[in-house]
């Protein structure tokens, strides 16, 4: 069982790192079955016009039932197909849903392993929507950016319409913390090629780690990708600006 995390523990967190915007991400392990967004409605309820919501969504959603998610915050959906019995639509739900909430200026983002990401390279040519791979799209280690995934990741990214969240360089480090070292050269050649494409996440409450990390520390990484202001500014305050519509 998942166990609960609290808006209230959030904003603590927040005070911590400095951060002022939530998105939040209905996890795979949470709903009891596909659609059920109640805690992710309820929370970005509570942030207030600083937040905005990731969605999981059932096929048969009907368009009232999206406005009422967009109206609710809402500006995106997930399919996370990398863990098994995950309560997400189906990989061949992609695209018809894609093209579905692209109509709403929604984006769809993928949490698949790198393996998953490259056998299925032709699909994301056809998506019309924008595509946000998570967690750097789960580069194996000692792998990184020789993986096959982070070539289509690249090209995708240099159309103009892909976006690469940083986050979770634990569940693939085989150095693990203070440094991550190794995830460190995936993170950096991601920033140093498309700064503009990038978003950072925080993947707080961590709910597949039995062992928390430092959640400072994982926000600290970001000074090793993009060691320059401008370029953490565009990661942390423009980027997710333009792409979950925050005023500002």
């Amino acid at each position: 069982m998942v166990p609960s995390a609290h808006v209230a523990d959030y904003r603590l967190l927040q005070r911590r790192i400095g951060t002022t915007r939530s998105v939040v991400v209905t996890p795979a392990p949470y709903p009891a079955s596909v659609a059920d967004n109640r805690v992710t409605l309820d929370a970005i309820a509570q942030f207030g016009a600083n937040a905005r919501g990731v969605a999981i969504i059932s096929p048969t959603i009907t368009d009232a039932e999206l406005k009422t998610l967009g109206d609710a915050g809402v500006r995106g959906i997930r399919f996370s197909l990398a863990l098994a019995n995950a309560a997400t639509p189906a990989i061949d739900m992609i695209e018809p849903l894609s093209k579905r909430v692209n109509a709403l200026g929604w984006h769809v983002q993928i949490n698949m392993t790198a393996d998953q990401i490259v056998a299925v390279g032709d699909l994301w040519d056809r998506l019309p929507s924008s595509i946000v791979f998570d967690h750097m799209g789960h580069m194996p280690q000692p792998m990184g950016i020789d993986h096959a995934a982070f070539t289509v990741i690249r090209r995708l990214v240099d159309k103009g319409r892909t976006w690469v969240k940083l986050s979770v360089t634990y569940d693939s480090s085989k150095v693990g913390p203070p440094t991550y070292a190794d995830v460190n050269k995936v993170g950096r050649a991601y920033v140093q090629a498309a700064p503009e494409r990038m978003l950072w996440g925080s993947n707080w409450p961590h709910p597949n780690e039995t062992q928390k990390p430092d959640d400072a520390l994982l926000f600290d990484l970001m000074a090793r990708w993009a060691p320059d202001q401008a370029t953490q500014r565009r990661i942390l305050v423009e980027n997710p600006a333009r792409l979950y519509d925050f005023a500002g």
